[in-house]
């Protein structure tokens, strides 16, 4: 498919799926053949206005077709995801890969079957600044995140953990390579029947921490980042696209040994930030302004995946692991008396 326009189509145009299409009819390798819903004039007014075809059910599109974004609720994924995977189909489904671990595997063993590849969209991970956090190749040893947002009805089929949490869930495993050894959980509902507020601490087998708060009972949004290293750390406000990277500075080695021969007294009254500013420590602004939007990127990499043939960069194994860590924590909820 390399070096061809890809037709494609989104089944589910509510909020997200609109924007999947809006994006896929702008993006000059895709043809935004189909889109699909099984309310009828929402799909008809999609498809006027991005010159596509309006279908209410999922099995009517072709075989020719090259790619689908799955945009439905997260209890109908393996529904409507199944069938077009045994097609072979690429997919990309949005994140959580599924409603259950037995509805993953389901669709996992479709694809395989097939040889029909999935990404999911888990869209933290494209990011810019998370991006270049990646390519810092830091170690990991300490992570915390929040992930805050105003309560909204949309959305409310999952807890806040398979809702938000699950981003930086994702994230985490992304960025640090062991096992989750344990977790210890607080949290629960606040405005509605799931859970509504939750924090989360992650002990990984190589001694890695994260603490991972996420609310959708907040007053304003709220999403950072910070990552510690033994090389320093990054911190990443994900609502503003800014970032700073915090290393030891070229003269980190000579002002420790001065800090050392200070007398106590001087040292107590000494300027922190001389210190900062004289090359002990390195403060780095990352230039994120510039790059593709998160869903923007998301949406041409499975583009990339699809036109050569490769894994997707968020893979169907990743989602589901992702889910399993997500059901856990959820599943420790349930032993709080909330």
């Amino acid at each position: 498919m390399s070096g061809r326009q890809l037709d494609v189509a989104v089944v589910g145009v509510g909020h997200l799926g609109r924007i999947h299409a809006k994006i896929y009819a702008e993006n000059p390798r895709a043809n935004l053949a189909f889109v699909v819903d099984v309310d009828g004039d929402l799909a008809q007014s999609t498809a006027r206005e991005h010159g596509a075809q309006a279908l209410s059910d999922p099995r009517e599109l072709p075989d020719g077709i090259d790619a689908v974004s799955v945009v439905v609720p997260t209890v109908f994924h393996a529904e409507v995801a199944i069938p077009l995977l045994e097609r072979g189909i690429p997919l990309l489904i949005e994140k959580p890969l599924a409603g259950n671990l037995a509805d993953a595997d389901r669709i996992l063993e479709a694809a395989k079957g097939s040889g029909a590849r999935i990404a999911v969209g888990h869209v933290e991970r494209f990011q810019p600044g998370v991006r270049r956090l990646r390519e810092m190749d830091l170690q990991p040893r300490f992570i915390e995140c929040h992930r805050l947002a105003p309560f909204q009805m949309r959305a409310t089929d999952v807890g806040v953990v398979h809702d938000l949490m699950i981003h930086d869930l994702d994230l985490i495993l992304h960025l640090v390579d062991s096992q989750v050894e344990s977790i210890d959980v607080a949290g629960g509902a606040v405005l509605t029947d799931s859970e509504d507020v939750v924090s989360v601490r992650i002990v990984f087998e190589n001694g890695a921490r994260a603490n991972v708060t996420a609310s959708r009972a907040s007053l304003k949004p709220m999403r950072r980042f910070r990552m510690f290293s033994s090389e320093g750390y990054v911190s990443l406000d994900l609502q503003e696209n800014h970032g700073l990277v915090v290393r030891k500075g070229p003269n980190w080695d000579a002002k420790r040994a001065e800090l050392a021969g200070l007398d106590p007294t001087r040292l107590g009254s000494a300027a922190p930030m001389d210190w900062m500013t004289s090359g002990m420590v390195e403060v780095t602004q990352l230039e994120l302004g510039s790059e593709q939007r998160p869903l923007q990127a998301e949406l041409d990499s499975f583009l990339t995946a699809v036109q050569d043939g490769v894994e997707p960069e968020v893979t169907g194994v990743d989602g589901r692991r992702a889910l399993e860590l997500a059901d856990r924590v959820r599943a420790a909820l349930a032993d709080q008396n909330w």
